[in-house]
């Protein structure tokens, strides 16, 4: 059910935002090579927690046919030396208690320390966390990909703009969507206050955008009407909201191929080759501080 309320959603921000016309312009971009290298050989890594976004899961399905939402991820990262989880929050709760979630659940890991990797809403759950539930203490990085730091103007369309009804709408199916309440401009500048780096832990962000390639047509009404009010993005998040710590990549992905589901015919994105790559840098740095 929180697979179609999402559905639902994306397909009523798609009819609101047809109506917006804009011509598209091209931004400078950086993206490191992915490294080729096996992580054995460039430090031994830390387990790695990964962190769902806005009604994500860990996976979903019957036996035989599961779905994941950091698609083919794990098994990669698994293959590559690297132990890897993912988490499984509440789909639409408040930051707060989706953090509460995380903390708990990274409590519960047979792991003294771990990485996080966290997708879109995931990373501020992550950072919520990190700053006043403890997490800190078992947590050597946080990587955010495509996470909203500053909003996304696509909230205030749920909260407050045409999109309310279909808010409600959605709500009758999978309960409140608090996290929408979190995920405005205004939210995002009063969490940022309240919400400080933690103390010993590594911030890191990769940027997500369309900017070189074809923008998928099933969010390409979207993707038009935040270019007009909020410039480059992903199609869901603006590409200036996106940066928090040190940048480890700017990456030409949409919000989607950034865990690894293609919804465009042409996209070539390496959602697999992106996070090994993050993977490697972590080992990369914690090499450099020991030595």
């Amino acid at each position: 059910m929180n697979l179609v309320a999402a559905i639902v959603l994306v397909a009523l921000l798609v009819a609101i935002a047809a109506v917006v016309v804009v011509r598209a312009r091209r931004i400078p971009r950086v993206e490191p090579p992915l490294e080729k290298r096996p992580l054995g050989e460039r430090g031994a890594p830390l387990p790695v927690v990964l962190v769902h976004g806005l009604f994500g899961f860990d996976r979903i399905g019957v036996p035989g046919v599961r779905v994941h939402y950091f698609r083919g991820i794990v098994d990669h990262l698994g293959s590559l030396g690297c132990h890897a989880h993912a988490v499984r929050l509440s789909p639409a709760a408040s930051v707060p208690e989706r953090a509460q979630q995380l903390a708990d659940k990274i409590a519960a890991l047979p792991h003294d320390r771990v990485d996080i990797i966290a997708h879109s809403l995931g990373g501020l759950d992550a950072r919520y966390a990190l700053a006043h539930l403890g997490l800190a203490k078992r947590v050597r990085a946080l990587v955010t990909v495509g996470t909203p730091h500053r909003g996304t103007p696509l909230a205030e369309l749920a909260n407050d703009g045409p999109l309310a009804i279909a808010r409600r709408a959605v709500a009758t199916f999978v309960g409140p969507l608090a996290a929408l309440d979190w995920l405005t401009p205004a939210a995002l500048a009063a969490f940022n206050h309240d919400v400080p780096d933690a103390q010993g832990v590594r911030y890191a962000c990769v940027v997500g955008g369309i900017r070189d390639t074809p923008v998928p047509l099933a969010i390409a009404p979207v993707h038009a009407y935040l270019r007009r009010v909020a410039g480059a993005n992903d199609g869901i998040v603006p590409v200036s909201s996106q940066y928090w710590g040190e940048t480890l990549a700017e990456i030409e992905a949409d919000h989607f191929a950034q865990i690894g589901w293609q919804i465009g015919t042409r996209s070539t994105f390496d959602a697999n080759g992106m996070y090994a790559f993050v993977v490697a840098r972590l080992g990369d740095a914690a090499v450099k501080l020991s030595a």
